[in-house]
């Protein structure tokens, strides 16, 4: 049970963004029949067995989709479901004979959910690339990194989770409340491209009133001495982003630095490269820890730079259950939270095709059709 509970989406399965979508939907509650391969693929180095998180909660049928009775088959768990995840090049949908005007034409209702890189239409549109290469191209990338660096590579979040997943997700359920009001399905074109811009605004907001230049490490929320990580005695981080006046002072004068004149104007950009000096020799001389017991819990806008299995273990993360393992397999809970429909936990991974027989008879395949298909 959950938000989403009676909602009913089918995920051809896929890598990256449209299977982080479909356990979006699934950890709140939505039924996910995942569409798999009957068998991988031998170049499939992204087959992670009961590791695969992204496909926890769903159910799981195998099919061969060169088969037109497997087609037939997801046709028919199309007619029942109120949203489409796939996540393949531009066309190929259509040359399976899934496309939008099949898949709608079944059911007017649906809402079709596709997730590339470049997007449906546009030069660039048939090429392959990866997430560092979308966020390239659609300047999210532009202010990771330091003056005079090459930009840094920040893993998958930005574009095939940031830009891609959580805004496939916000368009199917966009457009199944669309569907629910009008008995009209759509197609949602969501494109790495687009959404990783479109997580731009707010940069380009601070850039238009003058804070944020393009000069990379320059602006007020790349630039400051107070606006960084920082490495400590032991080989460890920590991170501080006091922004307002109130949090700026308090820090400084944790750190005992609030005296100093040059610590007293946070927003003067002619002092930032010497104080981020002199915070560099300061923070390296203690172990994380001593920073931590300082400044920790206050509201000096710090934090310590945590791996994942340490950020499992933090008394605040433990005590919003936030990390737990699930049959072995360490992992973050569903996000975000309900009061009156809360998440009922984590969902098992499932075994190839684990549910197929059972999936195929609800659809309404006889008896030697599902033993064949399956």
């Amino acid at each position: 049970m959950g938000v989403l509970d009676g909602i009913r989406i089918v995920e051809i399965a896929g890598i990256g963004p449209g299977p982080f979508c479909g356990m979006l939907l699934a950890d709140m509650g939505a039924e996910v029949i995942l569409v798999e391969r009957s068998s991988p693929k031998s170049s499939d180095n992204l087959n992670l067995g009961k590791h695969t998180i992204v496909n926890r909660g769903k159910r799981s049928v195998a099919l061969d989709l060169k088969d037109p009775a497997a087609i037939d088959a997801v046709l028919r768990l199309i007619e029942g479901s109120d949203g489409l995840i796939e996540g393949m090049r531009p066309g190929v949908m259509e040359r399976l004979g899934l496309g939008p005007d099949v898949c709608l034409a079944r059911n007017p209702r649906l809402v079709y959910g596709r997730m590339t890189g470049w997007g449906q239409h546009g030069p660039l549109a048939q090429s392959a690339g990866h997430d560092l290469n979308y966020i390239a191209l659609s300047g999210a990338l532009w202010f990771s990194g330091e003056a005079g660096s090459p930009p840094l590579t920040p893993p998958t979040l930005v574009g095939d989770l940031g830009g891609g997943a959580l805004y496939l997700a916000m368009g199917i359920l966009a457009g199944i409340l669309g569907a629910r009001a009008t008995g009209v399905g759509q197609v949602v074109d969501a494109a790495i491209v687009d959404g990783s811009a479109n997580l731009m605004n707010l940069m380009l907001s601070a850039h238009s009133a003058g804070q944020q230049p393009m000069d990379r490490g320059t602006g007020l929320l790349d630039g400051p001495h107070w606006a960084r990580t920082y490495a400590c005695a032991d080989g460890l981080f920590i991170s501080v982003q006091a922004l307002e006046p109130q949090f700026n002072a308090l820090l400084f004068n944790k750190l005992g630095l609030g005296d100093e004149p040059e610590f007293k104007q946070p927003y003067d950009a002619r002092l930032w490269g010497p104080l981020r000096e002199r915070l560099t020799g300061l923070f390296a001389s203690q172990p994380r820890q001593y920073w931590v017991d300082l400044l920790e819990g206050t509201d000096a806008c710090f934090a310590p730079v945590l791996t994942p299995v340490e950020a499992s273990l933090h008394p605040h993360m433990v005590a919003r259950e936030v990390y737990s393992r699930h049959n072995g397999v360490l992992q973050a809970a569903p996000a975000p939270r309900f009061s009156a429909t809360p998440a009922t936990g984590i969902g098992d991974v499932p075994g190839r095709g684990e549910h197929g027989a059972a999936i195929l008879q609800a659809a309404g395949l006889s008896e030697a059709d599902i033993q064949r298909l399956i």
